[in-house]
């Protein structure tokens, strides 16, 4: 059948999701996003594959880490299905951006302890990015 992938397409492609998932993890590090993990999901949900999650300082650190984000992903022809969007003039503590099988969460500290993402999937699952040292 013509519309199914073969196996090693399947393959290229889930390699390829995890090479831009910590791709991603890297470019929020980079732009000073903190606690950067990307968590594996493939072996436990359908829905999608990877969660990448960062925290950011403020809204302004929000929007910077999100525009490098839809930067990178045109740069790499990568749709992104979903875009938060907030009121005008409301802060917000938590962006998603959906690109299937890659989810990137940005959050504020609050919001991150508060959801506590990481503790809805086992330990080993979750890479941590390294912090710089400066």
């Amino acid at each position: 059948m013509a519309d199914t992938l073969s196996e090693t397409e399947a393959v290229y492609n889930a390699e390829n999701f995890l090479v831009c998932a910590h791709a991603i993890g890297a470019l929020l590090q980079d732009h000073k996003g903190a606690d950067v993990i990307v968590m594996d999901l493939r072996n436990m949900n359908t829905w999608t594959d990877f969660f990448v999650v960062a925290t950011a300082s403020s809204n302004t650190h929000l929007d910077g880490l999100e525009r490098h984000i839809k930067e990178y992903c045109r740069d790499q022809n990568i749709e992104i299905l979903r875009r938060s969007r907030k009121p005008a003039g409301e802060d917000d503590a938590w962006r998603l951006l959906d690109m299937g099988p890659i989810v990137v969460h940005l959050m504020s500290a609050s919001a991150r302890s508060f959801y506590e993402l990481e503790r809805l999937y086992p330990p080993p699952q979750a890479q941590h990015h390294s912090s710089k040292s400066s």
